[in-house]
């Protein structure tokens, strides 16, 4: 009895020897596919080196998942995670110096934790690798990306997500367009657990666009309008013929923009 309990007790520190030295050389390629999963494989990891407790990648896309990577931002993302994640505490960061304002901080524990505050640059050239309709779009400008905390909570098989965040658009312009730029453009997210209210307001330009809408489990719905500043309305036709249907509000003529998947 004694020597089978002695058989138990060093087959047990074994599997855990084991399980530690598996645990601290995680190769950080393994988080690419979690990644992939969570986005039908348009967005995945490239180049991803070290482990997953510190390691760096770039984010990369394909517009279906089966081409090859493309860079989708500049520089790489090099993150630290504290191994106190096995125990129930949450402790990493996340920094790239070319698109995040700061680095960031998340934690907490396996069921709740929050993100600080930071903006990330979005090239909006770089947008078109995501596929239809923006590489049909081909967009240009400076994007921008921003957030209060966020506070995240796993509920009822899911993530909640509570903070506000703020995406501004500025001189856009696209290929489909002879007006460059198009306008300056703010996106505001209000996240209340698992919707986020929307509301879309022009800052100056000669593409004037607004609307409201919200993100619901992944699902968006969005009405709006989109019209030509004075004085460009023959030079935007095409463009905006193809954004909706024509209406009048007001004595205007205005296109009416309604997103729904």
């Amino acid at each position: 009895m004694l020597r089978l309990r002695m058989t138990v007790m060093w087959a047990v520190a074994a599997l855990l020897s084991v399980l530690v030295t598996v645990l601290a050389f995680l190769p950080a390629a393994w988080l690419a596919p979690l990644l992939e999963s969570q986005t039908q494989g348009r967005i995945t990891l490239g180049d991803a080196q070290g482990s997953l407790w510190r390691g760096s990648a770039f984010v990369g896309a394909a517009p279906s998942g089966r081409e090859a990577v493309t860079a989708l931002l500049p520089g790489r993302f090099s993150w630290r995670l504290s191994p106190l994640v096995l125990v129930g505490r949450l402790d990493a960061s996340l920094e790239n110096a070319q698109v995040l304002s700061q680095p960031v901080t998340v934690r907490g524990s396996w069921s709740a934790w929050s993100i600080s505050p930071a903006s990330l640059a979005l090239p909006a050239e770089r947008l078109a690798a995501l596929g239809a309709p923006l590489n049909t779009l081909q967009p240009s400008g400076k994007m921008s990306l921003s957030w209060q905390q966020i506070e995240l909570v796993r509920s009822g098989g899911g993530i909640d997500m509570n903070g506000l965040m703020t995406l501004e658009m500025l001189s856009m312009a696209s290929r489909l367009s002879p007006v460059k730029p198009l306008g300056s453009y703010r996106l505001h997210l209000d996240w209340r657990e698992r919707d986020a209210g929307l509301m879309l307001e022009t800052l100056s330009g000669a593409m004037l666009l607004d609307g409201s809408g919200n993100l619901r489990n992944g699902h968006l719905q969005f009405s709006g309008t989109a019209q030509a500043a004075a004085g460009q309305e023959e030079k935007l036709a095409t463009l905006l013929s193809l954004l909706g249907q024509r209406r009048q509000i007001n004595g205007k003529n205005v296109i009416g923009l309604e997103f729904k998947s």
